[in-house]
């Protein structure tokens, strides 16, 4: 099975460092949020042995909105717990083979959204998936750090405590 290749060119995240001081120091996971979805608090991991980003997302829906196509779902906040449940509408951007950490690969919808850690933020694509069985909602992949993010491994919740 082809897997889809993803858009480098998109983001200026695959520009070459020329000072480590402009790199935001995080851990290897870290609360996020995701302002254009109205998720404004998300437990994340940053993983940059991950390509790409990947979001939990329940009740996922396609539908129209002029010649568009988008999609609904819904993100579950901290502890599964109903109020923390975010009811979000996002631009389809397309969909996207996507080999899971297990060797299992599944076609998964894809939104750009802005990503905000601490007082940063940046445009990523995500894709939405069922991450249910995992301890974060989300996962940040290399594509969305690259650029911008130097990951501390051995420390978590660095910028947002």
């Amino acid at each position: 099975m082809h897997l889809n290749p993803i858009r480098f060119d998109r983001f200026k995240s695959l520009v070459p460092i020329q000072d480590w001081d402009d790199l935001l120091l995080v851990g290897w996971r870290e609360w996020v949020a995701l302002p254009e979805l109205g998720v404004d608090r998300l437990h994340a991991k940053l993983d940059s042995g991950a390509t790409v980003c990947s979001l939990h997302a329940e009740r996922i829906e396609e539908f129209q909105r002029g010649k568009e196509k988008w999609v609904r779902f819904f993100v579950l906040g901290d502890h599964d717990r109903q109020e923390s449940a975010y009811h979000c509408n996002a631009k389809l951007v397309g969909s996207r083979y996507i080999r899971s950490s297990n060797g299992h690969i599944s076609l998964r919808p894809v939104i750009e959204t802005m990503l905000r850690i601490a007082d940063f933020q940046w445009p990523i694509e995500v894709t939405l998936s069922n991450r249910e069985t995992l301890e974060c909602r989300m996962l940040i992949g290399r594509l969305a750090l690259a650029g911008r993010c130097l990951v501390d491994c051995s420390r978590s919740d660095v910028v947002s405590r």
